[in-house]
């Protein structure tokens, strides 16, 4: 008999026989969403600070380049998404791993005679954290461990801690700008241990790595068998006589995934589309190609308007659209590493990319600061310049800015971090 076809008094009978485990409404939240943490937006919401109210804030905080206004997109690709938008053709779902012409457009943009690809290397995410989500999902099990940079992008974390994954953090040096510590990161590799992140230039010390060095660390992963996943977002924002290499174009052995996206380079951060490069040469990456489909069918692909833009826009958008933007973050790298290098009580490594710069504080110079947390946090309540601990990216008694602002802003911001630092200078 049905429940359909029970009688009132039948049901509630059955009801009394039920378990007391169901005899009361109780919703625990999920495992995974109790080990997903992100750890800028938990510093960032537990800071008990709140900025000076005489003081206009000034956030050197986020990474995100359209802020302050004064890094626009170029008008070919407005005009692009505008031509799609009346073709009434992209509108519908696109392949869960991204239609074929934006597929097609990325290889083309990024092959190479040393590391050549078709748009089967190519998977389209719903920006670049979803690439990365993706790419760490289909290489990882739970249990198993996974190499991190310190300091590092916080999300690389978020990602792996939410799926059970082992975080170890292999250091990155500031006095040799940042390249990885290799004979610390060897240590860490053991038999659970799948792949390594690189994120090149970096986020947040804004370093690019030497040949040499990339060929060192691509030595490593050959001769321990390591996955590279290459978080290369910022691959176009390096500055002046220093050149990217993309690690891919220096091996034909060590497999690659590669991550980046439209939202750096073209100013976009909010369209939502980024990609996985896959670099396999010697076909060791063929079940995580499936795998890669199949997690790519989680969401059904990313946003259809900017994905079918995509070839008008990275093959359309003039030189010195990219060359300007170029010129205003070295422009600003220079005033930041000029004024806060002369500020006692700081340390500054000097960016050589990307849109970010790390800045140590010599925290015993200080009469009445502890450490990173507390110097943003005084910072922001007496100054109104909100800047993140190091805390953040895993490597304290270090801040991270970024040098977005127009150049008014920092020089403004960096006056008000000089009278801070003198005020509780010894």
């Amino acid at each position: 008999m049905s429940i359909n076809d029970r009688s009132e008094g039948a049901f509630n009978e059955e009801v009394k026989n039920v378990t007391t485990s169901r005899s009361k409404w109780h919703v625990p939240a999920s495992i995974v969403s109790k080990r997903t943490i992100n750890p800028i937006r938990e510093t960032v919401h537990k800071m008990n600070a709140k900025p000076n109210p005489d003081k206009a804030l000034i956030s050197l905080a986020l990474g995100d380049p359209t802020h302050f206004g004064n890094f626009k997109i170029h008008e070919n690709c407005i005009d692009a998404v505008i031509k799609q938008l009346q073709s009434y053709k992209a509108n519908g779902y696109p392949p869960a791993i991204g239609c074929e012409e934006a597929r097609k457009a990325v290889a083309k943009k990024f092959s190479t005679e040393e590391a050549p690809l078709t748009s089967r290397d190519v998977v389209i995410g719903s920006g670049a954290s979803d690439a990365l989500n993706i790419a760490i999902g289909a290489l990882c099990n739970e249990g198993q461990n996974i190499l991190l940079p310190r300091p590092g992008f916080s999300l690389y974390q978020t990602i792996s801690k939410s799926k059970g994954i082992e975080d170890r953090y292999y250091n990155l040096l500031p006095d040799r700008n940042w390249e990885i510590d290799l004979d610390q990161l060897v240590t860490l590799i053991d038999d659970k241990t799948v792949c390594i992140v690189i994120n090149n230039p970096s986020n947040p010390c804004g370093s690019n790595f030497s040949r040499h060095h990339l060929e060192l660390i691509l030595q490593v992963c050959e001769t321990y068998k390591l996955v590279i996943i290459s978080d290369e977002i910022y691959e176009d924002m390096v500055f002046g006589s220093t050149k990217f290499y993309p690690i891919a174009s220096l091996t034909k052995s060590v497999p690659i995934l590669k991550i980046s996206g439209l939202a750096k380079r073209y100013l976009v951060p909010g369209w939502r589309v980024g990609w996985i490069l896959i670099y396999d040469q010697n076909g060791v990456l063929d079940e995580i190609r499936s795998a890669l489909l199949s997690l790519s069918n989680l969401i059904l692909g990313s946003n259809s308007l900017i994905q079918y833009s995509i070839p008008d826009i990275l093959f359309n958008t003039p030189n010195e659209f990219y060359e300007d933007t170029i010129n205003k973050l070295e422009r600003n790298a220079s005033i930041s590493a000029s004024i806060l290098s002369k500020i006692r009580g700081l340390h500054v490594i000097v960016p050589q990319g990307a849109m970010y710069m790390m800045v140590g504080i010599n925290i015993k110079e200080f009469k009445d600061i502890k450490d990173d947390l507390e110097f943003t946090e005084k910072l922001l309540e007496e100054e109104s310049v909100m800047c993140l601990p190091g805390r953040c990216f895993h490597y304290p008694d270090y801040v991270r800015i970024v040098f977005t602002p127009p150049p008014e802003k920092l020089e403004e911001a960096y006056n008000r971090i000089r009278e801070f630092c003198i005020r509780h200078h010894i």
